[in-house]
């Protein structure tokens, strides 16, 4: 029989304790949340509640109103709210970004650049051939699939009810929808990173190493439909939401992929430095929240980074470029 190497066993043990050691920790956070939740629940939530509750009135009027206006034409308020509204407004700030990318004004944005000098101003061929891209995965892809959720949502409830739902359970099925995409978005994006795959398919989303925000969507069919839909989809057939908590979900899903690929980190939106250093680096921060890959470890070597400190909240208006330096460069 063979001898046992001695050297890995040391290895493995610290394999092993940095996986409990993120289990534990993920508990704590998960747990000091909901209790965090729960103290601040006749507070914080409260006064939501009352300001939700206040204008609960006027939104259910207002949805009535759609109710007669499309003579209670279901399934055409279904794929307004699921599909159209969703996508119209991706391409409105998306065409903002646009537009900044291609004449890199106003100036004072470009101080904002996480990958200075990169896509400074954007090659107009290749963001055009992007946008054609999206258009084909959007109307070929995602509309059909939004579609094809309709009766799934049908037969577990009623998608287009005349009752919209409470504060409370929306704020309960947002924070389902964001744990399932987390796992099927984490899960799926590893295995298009797999040699045998990453070639064929995702290879084309990692063209742009400094990404911007139209990018978020451009994508092989494949993968489009594994790791862009599903993921998004998933929640809310498996609640079986309301289509105005559809809306909701899906433009903000959008809303936030865009800024995780739009190339700026600005004041007072989620920083988008985690994806970004996946895009410069490929073989790491594979999720979106950033729990998972603190669990598998691919998130080592962006925690040994400037990026790291800077992924925050930027609570001002100085760069953290210039907050934050990267350190100098080594002369020889």
């Amino acid at each position: 029989m063979g001898k046992i190497k001695t050297s890995a066993l040391p290895e493995r043990r610290v394999q092993d304790g940095q996986v409990w050691d993120s289990v534990k920790k993920t508990a704590f956070v998960l747990g000091t949340g909901l209790l965090i939740f729960a103290a601040f629940r006749n507070t914080v939530t409260w006064h939501l509640q009352h300001f939700w509750g206040a204008s609960g009135d006027f939104w259910q009027a207002q949805w009535g109103k759609l109710h007669n206006y499309f003579g209670g034409n279901e399934f055409v308020l279904y794929f307004l709210g699921a599909a159209i509204i969703p996508s119209l407004s991706f391409w409105m700030y998306n065409t903002i970004l646009m537009m900044i990318d291609l004449t890199g004004k106003p100036n004072f944005l470009t101080q904002y650049k996480i990958q200075l000098g990169k896509n400074d101003p954007v090659d107009p061929g290749k963001l055009k051939h992007a946008v054609k891209v999206v258009l084909f995965n959007q109307f070929f892809l995602s509309f059909p699939m939004v579609i094809l959720m309709y009766p799934l949502l049908k037969w577990k409830g009623n998608p287009c009810g005349t009752e919209l739902p409470t504060f409370h359970w929306v704020l309960l099925e947002l924070s389902v929808f964001a744990m399932v995409e987390e796992i099927l978005f984490f899960y799926s994006h590893r295995l298009v990173h797999h040699p045998s795959l990453y070639k064929q398919i995702h290879k084309q989303h990692h063209e742009w190493t400094a990404p911007v925000g139209v990018v978020s969507l451009y994508a092989h069919p494949v993968e489009h439909v594994l790791s862009n839909m599903l993921p998004s989809m998933a929640g809310p057939m498996l609640m079986g939401s309301h289509v105005t908590t559809i809306m909701l979900w899906f433009s903000l899903a959008l809303f936030v992929t865009t800024i995780s690929h739009c190339g700026y980190h600005l004041p007072f939106l989620p920083s988008p430095e985690f994806h970004d250093f996946h895009h410069l680096k490929f073989n790491q921060c594979f999720g979106v929240l950033g729990i998972l890959d603190r669990l598998h470890g691919t998130d080592l070597i962006f925690k040994q980074t400037k990026a790291y400190d800077r992924h925050i909240l930027l609570l001002s208006l100085t760069p953290l470029t210039q907050s934050i330096p990267d350190p100098p460069k080594k002369t020889e």
